[in-house]
């Protein structure tokens, strides 16, 4: 497999991160109510960079991964399904919480990938949820303290 690396978003990108966003939630969470269509998505991801700091990763000359966040809180974090466990969303998380240092997030309970991840990166559980959220879905503050 060959090496990936981290970069900083620009307008370029928005449509390309968009579809990686819908392609994985889409492949990876098959329980989620469809709220969105492709479309919606990519018309939404500008609001995305506005306010959050987005960071992708590229493998071979495309993006694989992405994370978007801001002070305190991560906001997005997916990773292709053929290029997970291998250190991309690790090596996402890590420049997010250096840039940000201690933040939450919100994970779906269903979500346990994505909460052993976590809780191996060092996030602790703070609250659950019963589905207070646009997809009405039970799910899972976490925190992580530098």
């Amino acid at each position: 497999m060959s090496e990936f690396s981290i970069r900083t978003a620009g307008e370029a990108d928005l449509e390309r991160v968009a579809r990686l966003h819908y392609d994985v939630r889409e492949a990876s969470l098959p329980y989620l109510p469809r709220i969105r269509t492709l479309e919606e998505v990519v018309r939404s991801f500008p609001a995305v960079l506005r306010e959050c700091n987005v960071l992708v990763a590229e493998r071979d000359g495309a993006i694989v991964g992405y994370c978007a966040f801001r002070t305190g809180w991560l906001e997005h974090l997916y990773v292709h399904a053929a290029h997970q466990r291998q250190g991309i969303g690790a090596a996402l998380l890590d420049r997010a919480l250096r840039a940000t240092g201690s933040c939450k997030l919100w994970v779906f309970q269903r979500n346990r990938d994505a909460i052993r991840f976590y809780e191996r990166q060092g996030f602790t559980r703070v609250r659950t949820t019963e589905g207070e959220n646009e997809e009405r879905e039970p799910d899972a503050l976490y925190e992580k303290r530098l």
